[in-house]
């Protein structure tokens, strides 16, 4: 018997739910995943039943109820502190950009929402989504100069709660791409090759095709 339950959205599409399965799958919490099928129109009754806030991921676990995707990573943390940095300034800067990815850059996820299995290349391209990149580019580059020098990930060698916030936007500058410099594309493919995002895309890919929501698959 596990110790609770994970509830996400489709794998193709759900970025938040993204950012919370590899928050519980990195500090190794002995959970149940359920992904709750979207339906249209929106919202997803069973989602808005289950969820205090009404969204994905919610997680269930030892008697906890945790729900929003950083709240999420903050309770992993006190399972696997190693998602954020040891070191004082490190982690400030991991919790710092970690919130900033949380309550922003609206104008991305809106003009290039995640689709895993999409080939988007060259649109969405809006003045709004590409001030945010410009944004996301200078985040990555200054915390890798001043934290990540001993490897590929934003904090080095580990991928931490940081990265998993930032991932689905990795996710969604592969399905869109946009211009961007080599040192993101490097960053981006890092994390791609992850085995945990490595593992959430074939997820994805193994959906089936009657998940298909039209709006996200089509650009009018």
């Amino acid at each position: 018997m596990t110790d609770g339950t994970l509830y996400i959205g489709h794998k193709r599409y759900s970025s938040w739910s993204m950012r919370g399965w590899l928050a519980v799958k990195l500090a190794g919490l002995d959970v149940d995943v359920q992904v709750i099928r979207f339906t249209r129109p929106g919202p997803t009754k069973a989602i808005a039943e289950l969820s205090p806030n009404g969204l994905v991921p919610y997680l269930e676990h030892q008697g906890a109820r945790v729900w929003e995707s950083l709240s999420i990573c903050d309770y992993c943390a006190e399972f696997a502190p190693a998602l954020w940095p040891t070191g004082r300034v490190a982690r400030a800067q991991a919790r710092s950009i970690a919130a900033e990815m949380h309550a922003g850059f609206r104008e991305l996820r809106m003009a290039m929402w995640m689709n895993l299995g999409a080939d988007f290349a060259g649109r969405g391209c809006t003045p709004g989504a590409l001030r945010d990149i410009t944004r996301i580019e200078a985040i990555w580059s200054e915390t890798r100069a001043r934290f990540g020098a001993d490897g590929p990930f934003l904090f080095g060698a580990t991928f931490g709660a940081a990265d998993a916030m930032f991932a689905p936007v990795v996710a969604r500058l592969l399905t869109w791409a946009p211009v961007v410099s080599d040192e993101t594309r490097a960053y981006c493919q890092a994390v791609r090759v992850h085995p945990l995002v490595a593992e959430w895309y074939d997820g994805a890919a193994a959906e089936p095709p009657d998940w298909l929501i039209d709006e996200y698959e089509r650009i009018s």
